[in-house]
């Protein structure tokens, strides 16, 4: 099986529990404060750990990050390829309001500093036919794109948050796009859900696509396959790593062989698992977690 390389953010998450969304001009008491580890990348390392995967993560960290590195560490996630910056680490300030749905301010940090050198050192630990798995919140992702392409190894991207410089990446590059809704409008091109998958395909031929439609469920996408899953409805809590566990359970299963519509099945329980809990990177499950989930199944019905 493959290994998997996540070079990916690393951020300390400062959590706000409100009633609502702060509006211009507003202030607003909130109700607690958490401070938690976060940043996509971290999230689905702990996911992708979590399905069973072997998993190295690599990044920057400034020195107030050590917390971050001990838990990747904790969850069975290789933080040898995690470099330190003298500055600060990133971090996000998060609006989680009563519904659970949550609002987030990125400040990138440490996330920023990635070095050619540091990722001609990182591929070094990686052979043809591993698996690199990429956000957009950190710098160079072109050059890692390249790098990776060239040496063999599978491209999977999340490109989270949407910027005006994605759309200048080597795109052509990725194996597998993993896309939200609002992810998956900007790179087909249309606000139609039942016209994604075509467009898509047009665009990125090579590419296979994992689409996430938040409470509709899931879709698998491949040239000539299309897998549809709905969801396990959940007491939702806090939605923010829903996203990120999908990504790292069916990335992880899949490198383990397993087929896609099961990988599709177990990951989308472990993400209703994960909307039930507060916080990112705590509330993700485990595999056995996952696989015990019993929230009652709601079929997928956008298209």
């Amino acid at each position: 099986m493959s290994r998997i390389l996540n070079f990916g953010s690393l951020n300390v998450d400062y959590v706000y529990h409100v009633d609502h969304f702060v509006a211009p001009g507003e202030t607003i008491a909130s109700t607690a404060r958490d401070v938690n580890c976060g940043g996509k990348g971290l999230n689905q390392s702990i996911a992708l750990a979590a399905s069973g995967a072997t998993v190295m993560h690599a990044g920057m960290i400034g020195s107030d990050g050590k917390m971050l590195t001990d838990l990747l560490s904790s969850a069975g996630v290789s933080t040898a390829l995690v470099d330190i910056s003298d500055g600060p680490s990133g971090h996000a300030i998060i609006q989680v309001d009563k519904n659970g749905q949550n609002s987030i301010i990125l400040f990138p940090g440490a996330n920023h500093e990635i070095t050619p050198e540091m990722i001609t050192c990182v591929f070094s630990h990686l052979e043809e036919g591993d698996t690199v798995v990429l956000q957009n919140e950190i710098s160079r992702i072109p050059e890692i794109m390249t790098f990776a392409k060239t040496s063999g190894i599978r491209i999977v991207f999340n490109p989270s948050p949407v910027t005006p410089e994605l759309f200048d990446y080597p795109l052509e590059l990725v194996s597998l796009f993993v896309l939200n809704e609002i992810e998956a409008a900007a790179l087909s091109g249309t606000d139609d859900f039942a016209q994604m998958p075509d467009a898509l395909r047009e665009r990125f031929p090579d590419a296979d696509f994992l689409l996430t439609f938040g409470t509709h469920g899931a879709v698998f996408i491949t040239n000539d396959t299309v897998i549809k899953y709905g969801i396990h409805k959940a007491p939702v809590v806090d939605t923010t790593a829903a996203g990120d566990t999908i990504l790292g359970f069916f990335t992880g299963l899949t490198a383990e062989g397993m087929e896609p519509e099961k990988a599709l099945r177990l990951a989308t329980k472990a993400a209703s698992v994960t909307v039930s809990r507060k916080g990112a990177a705590p509330s993700i499950p485990t595999l056995d977690e996952a696989e015990a989930c019993d929230f009652p199944y709601v079929p997928f019905d956008l298209f």
